[in-house]
């Protein structure tokens, strides 16, 4: 079989536990807490005739149940009171739990959407060192920062291996890492991938992965997350950190999500690999995504 195309990964998920169910993904808002409370925004938006629902697995995300416009176009969206932002997405902030006076380490910045979650678990304080390698992406990294009113970051167009000509040891590190994402981010999404695509992007997110840990300090947390369902961008790759990298897993606390695969066609994983979460669309009603948190040792 062909190492693309839908029968090629529909097959390849069902030898994993999992399979393909095409869902309709419903708009997800997170309330931007710099701008607004959640209280006045759902006031806000209800007199427009917009009608929000929590989401509880995270911490400030709602669906939006009806609306008769799209929300990236509303005086709400321009002024940074909530940021478009799918439900698992939301989670590798959550997970990594920053706090006012950390300074953090964001690997892959744009378009924001994380950075600028960052920044609200952080009140605005403490500093968050962001990169992003693409020069054309930087101008929407820019405005969200600006747009939710993040004070807090510094942003740099460039590798993340730059990082350690800071000097700088992080206590908390998010690798949100390139990826070959998945079946319900873009449409003809089957017979655009290969598996040496996705082997291609598992050797340049073993890079990124590399250079963030010589940036994390001794007993330092670093979240990576992906939104992919292959297992060579994710368990694969956090079977390699531990073989190569002074790191250890710790459990991911999802209130969603599978343990990570420790079978992986064939071979066997270390055990560790089932305190990470894989998120199966048809299972958490989210796009494909997947969450690890490694220690420094």
């Amino acid at each position: 079989m062909a190492s693309g195309g839908k029968e090629f990964f529909r097959e390849r998920y069902e030898r994993l536990g999992g399979k393909i169910v095409d869902l309709k993904l419903q708009q997800v808002i997170r309330v931007n807490t710099l701008r607004i409370s959640a209280k006045d925004l759902i006031a806000r938006l209800a007199a427009l005739g917009v009608e929000l629902e929590r989401i509880p697995f995270t911490r400030n995300g709602y669906a939006v149940k009806k609306s008769r416009f799209s929300l990236g176009a509303i005086t709400e969206f321009l002024l940074g009171y909530y940021y478009v932002q799918e439900a698992a997405a939301q989670l590798p902030v959550d997970v990594l739990d920053p706090k006012a006076g950390d300074v953090v380490l964001d690997c892959c910045a744009a378009p924001g959407g994380k950075t600028t979650q960052l920044a609200a678990a952080m009140d605005n304080k403490g500093t968050i060192i962001s990169y992003e390698l693409k020069e054309h992406r930087m101008p929407s990294l820019l405005m969200n920062l600006e747009r939710c009113g993040v004070q807090n970051a510094v942003v740099f167009q460039g590798d993340v291996s730059l990082a350690k000509g800071l000097g700088q040891k992080f206590t908390k590190i998010l690798l949100d890492a390139p990826c070959a994402g998945n079946f319900l981010s873009e449409q003809g999404w089957y017979d655009k991938r290969t598996l040496d695509g996705i082997e291609r992007s598992s050797q340049i997110q073993k890079r990124i992965l590399k250079n963030a840990v010589d940036c994390l300090a001794e007993g330092g947390e670093l979240v990576y997350s992906t939104c992919s369902l292959e297992p060579e961008e994710n368990e694969l790759n956090m079977q390699w950190a531990i073989e190569n990298l002074p790191v250890r897993l710790e459990k991911v606390s999802c209130k969603i999500g599978d343990p990570g695969l420790t079978q992986v066609f064939g071979q066997s994983l270390d055990q560790s690999i089932a305190l990470t979460r894989r998120f199966w669309p048809h299972k958490t009603g989210t796009q494909g995504f997947y969450i690890a948190k490694l220690v420094r040792v």
